[in-house]
């Protein structure tokens, strides 16, 4: 019997097109030897949506979408749960509860859909992640940011060669599940209420610090401008402004266009870059300005993640 290997992403209506994209790249390069079973958690999504991306099915390649709200009702529900926090901000962090909506997996992948997946994903699900909770790559594209690399330092703790991008996770999703993960973010956030520019990635590298397993950076290639750019990514990661449907020349571009270009979604995705206007990019370097500006900020804050943890008044996991 083939292994089954479980990976899932999270969607709104308005980012199925690039989900389109993740998809094709992954059922086109993924081994024959797996089972994949591809969970797309949805805020809201047509019936012509779903209907769409399950054209990418294959025999050994299910698509299964789940209502996000449904799939976070038992951790809402729950008596115990003091959390002081409504449906939007959990919808924030809600790849930090996957463990625990899915039970049925001792380890899964995380995927943000600004991705495109050039090499066979089962030789990412077949790291050894031994006792580490997480097992993902550093965040390059941010490497070259001054503000932000000490943003990471002396709010999460972290450095900027060991602080990770969580838009590519290999989930150790039993051991999450055994060291009560989710509940002591709930504690955490309801008590201390964080800070951040980077909500979940800053819990994740915060609280799972030194069981962290770094794989290689090819595994979540971003654009960086061309300042560290690999011959044979495994997972291309449009990560922050980079967005080809946005902008011409961004690093890597020519592999979204590929697999763009033979999506049902083809006719938005170039109606999206058309009308992306010189206005639109103007605010996206206005945001990337608010944001650097807000990391600096926060480093000066009483309360950080490091500040709390080096006190001894928490301990990570």
């Amino acid at each position: 019997m083939k292994t089954t290997i479980p990976i899932f992403f999270t969607i709104d209506d308005d980012y199925a097109p690039y989900l389109s994209v993740a998809i094709a790249s992954l059922v086109e390069n993924a081994s024959q030897d797996y089972n994949y079973n591809l969970h797309v958690i949805y805020e809201s999504i047509t019936e012509d949506t779903i209907k769409k991306l399950k054209t990418l099915e294959r025999e050994n390649i299910h698509i299964i979408f789940t209502a996000m709200e449904k799939s976070l009702e038992n951790i809402t529900n729950r008596k115990e749960n003091l959390l002081r926090a409504d449906f939007f901000t959990l919808t924030i962090f809600y790849r930090l509860f996957i463990p625990f909506m899915f039970p049925q997996y001792d380890k899964a992948i995380y995927l943000d859909s600004d991705t495109c997946i050039l090499g066979d994903i089962s030789e990412l699900y077949n790291y050894d992640l031994k006792d580490n909770l997480y097992g993902g790559c550093n965040d390059i594209s941010c490497q070259d940011n001054e503000i932000l690399c000490e943003y990471f330092k002396e709010n999460a703790g972290v450095s900027i060669k060991e602080y990770i991008n969580s838009g590519v996770l290999l989930m150790n999703m039993k051991k999450l599940r055994e060291t009560n993960f989710e509940r002591h973010f709930l504690y955490l956030l309801d008590k201390y209420h964080f800070d951040s520019v980077c909500p979940d990635q800053d819990y994740i590298n915060a609280m799972a610090y030194g069981k962290i397993l770094l794989l290689p950076n090819e595994w979540d290639a971003m654009p960086t401008n061309g300042s560290l750019v690999f011959d044979n990514p495994k997972i291309v990661h449009y990560n922050l402004f980079s967005k080809p449907w946005h902008y011409d020349n961004v690093d890597y571009e020519k592999y979204f266009w590929h697999y763009a270009d033979e999506s049902l979604f083809k006719d938005k995705i170039y109606k999206e870059k058309a009308k992306f206007t010189k206005e639109k990019q103007a605010e996206d370097i206005k945001a990337l300005d608010v944001l650097v500006d807000r990391a600096k900020q926060i480093t000066h804050n009483e309360i950080t993640f490091k500040k709390v943890f080096e006190s001894n008044k928490e301990s990570r996991i």
